[in-house]
């Protein structure tokens, strides 16, 4: 009988790359692992380095290529690109990564053809769009990290705020991966109580449309503080993405807010940007068609109409 072998591929063995290498190995998600860099050095490094652990977790094999190491992958995880600085948008990072990955994906190109394309680099709506144009991929089988992420420090704080199991918490942050981004408050519930209707009843004394509002403005710029204080953010990143890979891998039609390509949704088209989908082993299935609210319509409308306007700047 022919043995399975999942391959995953990642691209960029920086602060965000490297993290998901080490969080990929532990989770036995994956049984082959290649590491590509420009540096190549620095990629064989990162290769011996988790290799010396391979007694610790389940059989997986790690190396490190060239580009012809994407041959027959079946996820390649771009994390490559220049990273964001302090006080520094991820909007303002787009024409320099967009650059980057007019190389990176041609290459990519030429040994997987029958790959999934995961982007991480930022920003990652963009970057997203630009692969999947770049590929010529079909739209199911390129996608972002998107709000993964987001939604995941959302659901933190919030259950923070709650006192409850952040794995009770079930709320989504939709659009852009960055500073036009929105919570989805209509459908935002705790074990299938919409917020609006557990907050009154929760014994905590305080002013919840307040508190609420506070909980999303931290979730925005949660990265700014992270940079700030540390110079990089990648623990979490590195957990969303083994979400994500694993959700493809085991074929789990998991629903999860990654950038994918959207069409003709709230007057919405032609434009990469995070909403509820279905990932399984084709990628992304298709996405959910939300009913937001009045005002979350014109906050989806402007987050998908700022990228839009980031786009058309870019030569592709």
């Amino acid at each position: 009988m022919k043995t399975q072998r999942s391959k995953v591929v990642i691209v960029g063995m920086g602060n965000v790359g490297s993290t998901f290498a080490f969080t990929l190995m532990i989770s036995g998600v994956a049984r082959e692992i290649v590491l590509i860099d420009k540096n190549e050095e620095h990629a064989r490094g990162e290769c011996m380095d988790l290799n010396h652990g391979a007694s610790f977790v389940q059989p997986v094999e790690i190396t490190s290529s060239g580009y012809e190491g994407c041959k027959d992958a079946d996820i390649v995880v771009i994390a490559a690109g220049a990273k964001q600085k302090p006080d520094q948008t991820r909007i303002d990072l787009v024409q320099t990564n967009a650059e980057i990955f007019k190389d990176i994906i041609p290459k990519i190109v030429k040994y997987a053809k029958d790959a999934i394309i995961l982007v991480v680099s930022n920003p990652v709506d963009i970057l997203t769009y630009v692969s999947l144009k770049i590929s010529g991929f079909p739209p199911n089988r390129v996608l972002g990290s998107g709000t993964v992420l987001d939604s995941s420090r959302f659901r933190y704080l919030i259950s923070e705020h709650c006192h409850v199991d952040p794995r009770n918490v079930h709320a989504y942050i939709i659009g852009e991966h960055g500073d036009t981004e929105l919570p989805v408050w209509s459908h935002a519930n705790i074990g299938g109580m919409v917020l609006a209707k557990y907050c009154p009843i929760c014994n905590s004394i305080c002013d919840y449309k307040r508190e609420l509002g506070k909980i999303f403005e931290e979730v925005k710029n949660s990265a700014y503080k992270i940079i700030e204080a540390k110079g990089a953010t990648y623990y979490a990143i590195g957990l969303a993405l083994v979400r994500i890979v694993e959700a493809i891998l085991r074929d789990e039609n998991s629903v999860l807010p990654v950038s994918t390509l959207v069409n003709d949704y709230y007057e919405i088209s032609d434009v990469c940007l995070s909403i509820p989908s279905i990932v399984n082993r084709s990628g992304v299935d298709k996405f959910l068609r939300l009913e937001l609210s009045q005002s979350e319509q014109e906050q989806f409308r402007h987050s998908a109409e700022t990228l839009k306007g980031v786009i058309r700047e870019i030569k592709l």
